[in-house]
């Protein structure tokens, strides 16, 4: 118990000073949050001329790293020492060929400068710990706020806003892309905010409200303030198709 105690109490420290070593060490070419759908138009669309970013960001780095070192819905302590030993690894010798970014970003960089005796063992831990919890922080803060069935029920009743209920799994692919790169775009939010109510659940965990069924994750489905479906669609959409879902539901 004492053990478990000492650990918590030592990630905490880690976490803490990760920001520091990230903002000392790794600010001037890592910028912080920027959309994932703003980062894909940049680079898919745009060639890397609409943004002027020296590296990839850092929540970029976070989902990356999760999703491709190690397992990312395993132990989350494990998954932790295989990225720190990846990123001592790479920091020490920088390869193209090593890195967890697609392609399309990749060309848009040149490969950094090794870091090997500007970086502590102890300062990779930190800022690994640091960046491992960044992209679901800032997705968090940035994406669509979700309320309990009941809850926004209440709500929408009050508001006279439909509810908007999205049915996701944890081993979805289409589920992590729509979180990522349209359901935390400013102007879904926006939309969202203004005439609808969120509610996620996790079909793993909860059944769905009202009886409802799905056939594939994610799959949304829009109620009204009387509890009746007035639409339910399946699939992942990118950012412009789901604001013209939302527009139909509203009229």
């Amino acid at each position: 118990m004492r053990f478990l105690v000492l650990m918590t109490f030592f990630s905490i420290v880690l976490s803490g000073n990760g920001e520091t070593v990230y903002k000392e060490k790794c600010a001037s070419c890592h910028e912080g949050y920027i959309p994932m759908g703003k980062l894909k138009e940049n680079f898919v669309e745009y060639n890397h001329t609409k943004l002027h970013l020296k590296a990839p960001t850092l929540n970029q780095l976070s989902f990356r790293l999760k999703q491709k070192i190690g397992d990312p819905n395993g132990d989350k302590e494990m998954q932790l020492m295989e990225i720190s030993e990846f990123v001592r690894d790479y920091l020490e010798k920088p390869d193209k060929a090593k890195s967890v970014c697609m392609d399309e970003v990749l060309a848009a960089f040149d490969t950094m400068p090794s870091m090997k005796g500007k970086i502590s063992e102890e300062e990779v831990e930190a800022v690994v710990a640091y960046i491992y919890d960044y992209d679901d922080k800032t997705l968090k803060a940035h994406s669509v706020h979700y309320q309990p069935f009941e809850k926004a029920l209440q709500k929408a009743k009050k508001e006279h806003k439909v509810i908007m209920i999205k049915a996701t799994s944890p081993y979805c692919h289409y589920c992590k892309k729509m979180e990522h790169e349209v359901l935390a775009d400013p102007d879904v939010v926006k939309v969202l905010k203004k005439s609808f109510i969120s509610v996620a659940v996790d079909v793993f965990k909860t059944p769905l409200p009202m009886g409802l069924k799905y056939k594939v994750t994610p799959t949304f489905f829009f109620i009204d303030e009387n509890q009746k479906v007035l639409k339910v669609v399946p699939g992942a959409f990118d950012k412009e198709d789901f604001i013209h879902l939302l527009e139909e539901v509203k009229r």
